[in-house]
């Protein structure tokens, strides 16, 4: 029997499918005269930047792109990375920006993939972008972003940027998708392993995932947030949509150094800011001259790696309020949020960096995070020690790995996304992270953390960075190998370091292998362990 409540209609008045899209249009109906965007000396409005997207969308469809078409973006943190994410889906198109710092063939391989009909690149990577369209058979339109802010370069295309929006129309009536289902963007992974792996997100994802990151920061109006993580990144982790949504100030940035990052902090008040913790180590060691005259408070996001206690405790220190998160380009970036307690405030400043250090909960839009048994599918005991595999399950999750089905049968395996990062399961609750799956060393029949060994490292006054991996040992199968980055102007030897680990951990963990060296790192900040497996194989480059 049919149920008087089924027979209520969903209609138009009652209905709409979920899309970050309509942040920019009450942004600018709203607060219209508020900045939008500052980029060295250029400054838009709300109501500007709403026209330019505008604008961007009808000249695309002006082109014949329209719904499920791909547009490319290759261009660093400047306003058309912003106006992308709002121009190119309004048109019913999927955006795909592009890691700025990948060679030609793998770009040429993303380009082909996705079908891209258009693509958008700034000057400064003409050198590749001209080399990966030379690969291809079937070129897309090409959009030459000529920032006068850049001397370098070449254009490549057929017309410029701003000559394109010249030819939108700033009142193009756009719409809201058909079906929230629709794709917004498309992502690639690494691609460490083979090719990269296209990551489809929905706009009812983007959408969420935008008011995930207000209210896990419980992000006030009008935030001044510095743009320090890559756009390209899971699509600047949804943020170009939280800062629309809450009528913000986009501060653009070409160039991440730690002088250009704590002038625009000092210059325009920057209230919020995302990062790896390279970005933040950057800060914090940067020369004091740089840091001095910010007395305001900052909010931090910090994910990638675990943060160490050191940048966590050293963050603090210098003014920068840090918030972890952790997630993966498959659930759009944040999907688990360290939640704080007013507790922990009142303990030592040790204690709460290790307790802020864990990936901790899901975020109050994901549906489900749990550490499971990737066998059984059960839950893993909150003990500490039982290790299992981080999975997530909930709208803020990808709708799939494009033309690859069995890559996405996998991810999905038991109705959770399983991402391949190997966590405990602590007794109030939180999750932390002990390792990637293929990052954990087996060493003598033991289980070795390389995040544990990191962790000790990096309380070293001498070290800025750490990488652990494992190396080939006769004797135990494989020993903890650390690569280590010195600070500026510090000294430490291989014995020390040693000594140093044998006075925080068991001495089966401390590393067998040191390696002074700078560290392989992604564009993200993310350092690049595949490399490092590769030379700790070999006794000669670590030598």
């Amino acid at each position: 029997m049919t149920s008087p409540y089924d027979q209520l209609p969903k209609n138009q008045a009652n209905y709409a499918p979920l899309t970050p899209l309509t942040f920019i249009e009450r942004a600018a109906y709203v607060y219209p005269d508020k900045l939008s965007i500052i980029h060295g000396d250029e400054r838009y409005t709300w109501k500007q930047t709403y026209a330019r997207c505008r604008r961007l969308a009808s000249a695309l469809s002006q082109r014949g792109i329209g719904k499920n078409d791909t547009v490319a973006v290759m261009a660093p943190n400047t306003p058309p990375m912003v106006e992308a994410a709002f121009g190119i889906p309004m048109c019913g198109a999927v955006l795909n920006t592009l890691n700025t710092r990948l060679d030609a063939p793998t770009i040429a391989f993303m380009l082909k993939h996705g079908e891209a009909k258009a693509l958008i690149t700034d000057r400064e990577f003409s050198p590749v972008v001209e080399e990966a369209l030379a690969l291809l058979e079937t070129k897309p339109l090409v959009i030459d972003i000529d920032d006068p802010a850049y001397a370098g370069g070449k254009l490549l295309g057929e017309t410029t940027y701003e000559a394109f929006l010249a030819g939108g129309n700033p009142d193009y009536p756009w719409q809201n998708p058909a079906d929230e289902w629709d794709a917004i963007a498309l992502n690639y992974t690494s691609g460490t392993t083979g090719d990269p792996k296209g990551v489809v997100f929905h706009h009812r994802g983007a959408c969420l995932n935008a008011l995930n990151n207000i209210l896990n920061w419980g992000m006030q109006l009008h935030p001044v947030y510095l743009w320090t993580l890559p756009l390209f990144h899971c699509n600047g982790w949804c943020f170009a949509w939280t800062v629309a949504e809450r009528a913000g100030i986009n501060v653009c940035l070409r160039r991440i150094d730690a002088k250009s990052v704590l002038d625009a902090i000092r210059d325009h008040e920057v209230t919020h800011m995302c990062g790896a913790p390279i970005i933040y180590a950057m800060l914090i060691n940067a020369p004091k001259e740089q840091r001095e005259e910010i007395t305001h408070r900052i909010a931090g996001q910090v994910a990638g790696a675990a943060p160490p206690a050191a940048i966590i405790e050293g963050a603090d220190q210098m003014g920068i309020e840090l918030t972890h998160v952790y997630g993966l380009t498959e659930v759009y970036g944040p999907a688990s949020v360290c939640a704080k307690h007013e507790s922990w405030a009142f303990m030592p400043i040790d204690r709460r960096a290790e307790r802020n250090g864990r990936q901790g909960v899901r975020t109050p839009l994901q549906e489900a995070m749990a550490v499971l048994d990737p066998d059984t599918m059960k839950s893993v005991p909150w003990d500490g020690e039982t290790m299992g595999e981080i999975m997530f399950r909930g709208n803020t999750t990808m709708k799939g790995y494009l033309k690859n089905p069995s890559a996405t049968d996998q991810a999905f395996a038991g109705g959770w996304f399983h991402s391949g990062d190997l966590a405990v399961m602590q007794p109030d609750g939180y999750a932390k992270i002990r390792d990637r799956s293929k990052d954990i060393i087996i060493s003598g029949g033991e289980n070795i953390s390389s995040i544990e060994v990191e962790d000790t490292l990096y309380r070293h006054p001498a070290v800025l960075s750490a990488a652990v991996v494992a190396q080939p040992d006769d004797k135990w199968g494989e020993t903890p190998c650390a690569f280590i980055e010195l600070k500026v102007g510090a000294t430490a030897t291989a014995d020390e370091l040693r000594d140093f680990c044998r006075e925080h951990m068991a001495r089966f963990k401390v590393p067998k292998t040191f390696v002074f060296r700078e560290i392989p790192k992604t564009s993200t900040g993310k350092i690049q362990k595949f490399v490092l497996r590769e030379l700790a194989k070999s006794s000669s480059a670590i030598e």
